[in-house]
């Protein structure tokens, strides 16, 4: 049976395989399609669209947006958007701007708990948009922690002693962007915004009502019960069920293209779905 991984990440944001990298790891895991959905950037998209062509895998155009809702931030991958568009490109610039400020005070946090990094050192890591991953990576070189996990856990992520909250757009403006694009939006990781049923809920009715599209129901962390829990949410909103693994290369070693941590299955027909409902309203598919 064909399978599909609809949400993927390259260096051009904080993977670590190069977009035409990531296509023929793809081809090699017997994907028929992927999309590249890279944080706040289209930078990877050409490349990706250009070896797919080669290698026989078809390549959605994506990105993945960060987003501010009344429950905390949300991601937003929108499939399809324009790798050209003008706008989208002056927004994730602005986005790109405000990384840096942040970059700089976590790194700057960082020095003060005693650990010797630099920006520099940080850079150096990246090969496209520079974030708390290439952080970590340093950190891990210098042995400072012992895994990624315990980078996140303990200095980097939400809780971590280094942690700087990042400024991100509205739900609002992001629908905006992506439907400018006649990108489709999808909420990408729904559990990870919330785990309370009913506040899930709450929050997917408010989104469809801004013009949410879809929803992933196929998740690498998603056991059969949540599988079966997003399903049941789609069904009841009208939204398109989409899927991916969240790949990134090594820094999520555990996260495999395609299969996730092991159990994840995307069918064709979940794209073929979308493809439909696009057709349906004259959008490119």
């Amino acid at each position: 049976m064909s399978a599909i991984d609809l949400h993927t990440h390259s260096t051009a944001s904080d993977g670590t395989f190069t977009p035409a990298e990531l296509v023929r790891a793809a081809k090699k895991a017997g994907l028929t399609a992927i999309a590249l959905t890279d944080h706040d950037t289209m930078e990877g998209l050409p490349e990706a669209l250009e070896t797919g062509v080669k290698a026989g895998v078809e390549v959605i155009p994506g990105c993945e947006l960060s987003v501010e809702s009344r429950v905390g931030v949300l991601h937003i991958v929108g499939l399809w958007v324009d790798p050209y568009s003008e706008r989208l490109k002056r927004v994730f610039e602005q986005v790109r701007n405000r990384r840096v400020e942040r970059n700089e005070i976590v790194v700057s946090n960082l020095q003060k708990l005693g650990f010797d990094i630099t920006m520099e050192e940080v850079q150096g890591q990246a090969a496209g948009t520079i974030g708390r991953p290439h952080m970590a990576r340093v950190m891990l070189q210098k042995g400072y922690v012992k895994s990624f996990d315990e980078a996140f856990d303990g200095y980097l992520g939400k809780k971590g002693k280094a942690y700087s909250p990042k400024d991100n757009i509205s739900a609002e403006y992001a629908f905006d962007l992506l439907h400018s694009t006649e990108a489709t939006p999808i909420l990408a990781h729904p559990f990870l915004l919330s785990s309370d049923e009913d506040v899930l809920e709450q929050e997917v009715a408010r989104l469809k009502e801004m013009g949410l599209h879809g929803i992933e129901v196929y998740y690498s962390s998603h056991t059969n019960n949540m599988t079966d829990r997003i399903k049941r949410l789609a069904r009841k909103y009208e939204l398109l069920p989409s899927g991916g693994s969240d790949f990134h290369g090594y820094v999520k070693p555990d996260i495999q293209l395609g299969k996730g941590t092991g159990n994840l299955f995307v069918h064709h027909s979940v794209l073929d779905g979308i493809k439909s409902f696009r057709q349906s309203r004259g959008l490119k598919i």
